[in-house]
């Protein structure tokens, strides 16, 4: 007897874009936030995530953690999508303890914290109702710490690194 299994580009976005977001949520609450704005905007994040990943237009997802009275970064977490499709080979994984390492490690922000989700795009891409264009903030003074491959599902994967203020 013999077994096919065959993952579409469909899948693969829907599980990377629920991976992201998910991991998006750990970091918000390990790093001692109140994830409730968040998870309030969660359809607006997956469309957001989920058409510009099918597209192709999106090149980076970045968290940014900052003092709401200076409006300075604190820390910032940001993912990388890397498009390199593989014939349906049914691989497909999250690396959750690497990400929980690297959020102890970067420490929990301070309680009067806010946070801001940035979505990368190419130019041209297709509009998406909910997300309108802005500005990262300066990481001037901090330094980039990266975790590697995070998230994988047939080639279509995703990398974490943080930025943290230089000692």
């Amino acid at each position: 007897m013999t077994s096919v299994i065959t993952y579409s580009r469909t899948q693969s976005v829907t599980y990377v874009a629920d991976n992201i977001l998910k991991s998006l949520k750990d970091i918000i609450r390990l790093s001692g936030m109140d994830p409730a704005n968040f998870v309030n905007d969660t359809e607006i994040n997956m469309r957001g995530i989920k058409a510009w990943l099918e597209s192709e237009d999106l090149e980076k997802i970045t968290l940014e953690i900052y003092d709401p009275a200076s409006n300075d970064l604190i820390l910032r977490w940001d993912i990388d999508v890397a498009y390199s499709w593989s014939a349906g080979d049914g691989n497909f994984w999250t690396d959750t303890d690497q990400l929980r390492w690297a959020i102890r490690k970067a420490g929990v922000a301070p309680a009067s914290a806010k946070y801001d989700l940035l979505l990368r795009t190419k130019p041209g891409r297709p509009d998406v109702p909910g997300w309108y264009r802005t500005t990262a903030r300066s990481t001037d003074g901090m330094v980039r710490q990266s975790l590697g491959s995070t998230i994988e599902h047939n080639g279509l994967g995703a990398t974490a690194s943080y930025w943290r203020q230089a000692s």
